[in-house]
């Protein structure tokens, strides 16, 4: 199958979608040849099979920039990716855009004039009536949490999640402190970092020991809610427990999750974010707000609020020694994903 594939960015080194160069890695082997069409292009290594064509936007957007340069730039963006879309027309057979739908709204009806067969991924709790239109052109619709917005049509498939378990394991060499807590996401509201937060405070109220790392950056225009964050962490003493820590890239995380004894994901059910999975696959106690977790790690990894989040924390603490069955994480291996995917197309 020759395959194009529609995503943000193929960048080893982006903090938040590094990980797709592992996924556009292992769907080469399944491929003739793969195109792939990306927003920003930036440091990687695919196989030979792989053609990236970059729409050319930089690897880091401009807070100052106006709305007016932002239209134009959208207008810039999008006559690129349908110039490439259409001359590129001869190289692929099937089309698989990468979380967004806009791509879909774009370019639908110029693949469905070619004949080709349109497939979504798109794993997130919200969604409009321009998503659902997105999944009308679409052949079928890929998600990994039955609580995702997609999760609704007929066309959808439910998937692994697609973690590189050769890549997120234990490692003894790494001392995993004490006490210590990871938060790992981009600094968005839609993440709730500001319940990780909460729970702390009651924990300091409590006298609970721990340190708390908070991993990600924000964008541009959740600049302000970041720094709210920490000046939350200032104004209530827990400047000396809790530390901010800019995104890293997707290679560097497996020793961070090893460092640690918790992780916590408060990110609503609906996203089941991969970095549950790479946190319990190296070795980490997680902790997640996701329904979709609970239903394969058990309702003790699970919390709906901070007041339960910290005393769930409490409890992992006090007990180093527990351990969980993660034989779930091998069935959401990236192996596994591209098998039953590149099947799916």
């Amino acid at each position: 199958m020759r395959l194009l594939i529609v995503t943000q960015a193929i960048d080893a080194e982006d903090p938040v979608l590094g990980f797709f160069c592992c996924w556009v890695e292992e769907f080469a082997q399944h491929c003739e040849r793969i195109e792939v069409i990306c927003l920003k292009e930036g440091k990687h290594a695919l196989p030979g099979n792989v053609r990236v064509h970059s729409l050319g936007k930089p690897s880091f957007a401009k807070a100052t920039e106006g709305a007016g340069t932002r239209f134009l730039n959208r207008i810039r963006y999008t006559w690129r990716f349908l110039s490439l879309a259409w001359r590129l027309r001869g190289d692929y057979d099937a089309v698989f855009v990468h979380m967004n739908p806009e791509y879909v709204l774009i370019a639908g009806w110029l693949w469905q004039l070619f004949g080709k067969r349109i497939y979504l991924w798109r794993n997130h709790y919200a969604g409009s009536s321009l998503t659902g239109l997105a999944v009308a052109f679409c052949t079928k619709v890929f998600c990994t949490s039955k609580h995702s917005y997609t999760a609704r049509y007929a066309k959808t498939v439910l998937m692994p999640v697609g973690v590189d378990t050769s890549r997120f394991t234990p490692d003894l060499r790494v001392a995993r402190v004490p006490h210590s807590i990871l938060f790992l996401a981009r600094m968005a509201p839609a993440k709730r970092p500001e319940m990780l937060l909460d729970a702390l405070a009651e924990l300091a109220r409590r006298g609970v020991p721990f340190t708390a790392t908070f991993v990600g950056s924000p964008l541009p225009r959740d600049a302000g809610y970041y720094a709210s964050l920490v000046e939350r962490v200032r104004a209530e003493g827990l400047a000396d427990r809790v530390t901010f820590r800019p995104g890293i890239a997707n290679s560097e995380t497996p020793d961070l999750y090893r460092a640690h004894q918790v992780f916590v994901n408060t990110s609503p059910s609906g996203m089941l974010d991969k970095t549950i999975f790479e946190a319990t696959a190296s070795g980490c106690r997680v902790l997640a707000a996701s329904a979709d977790f609970a239903e394969l790690a058990g309702s003790e990894s699970y919390f709906e609020n901070a007041t339960e989040l910290a005393e769930k924390i409490s409890v992992v603490l006090a007990h180093q020694s527990v351990k969980t069955d993660v034989s779930f994480v091998e069935s959401n291996s990236l192996t596994v994903l591209a098998d039953q995917l590149i099947a799916a197309l």
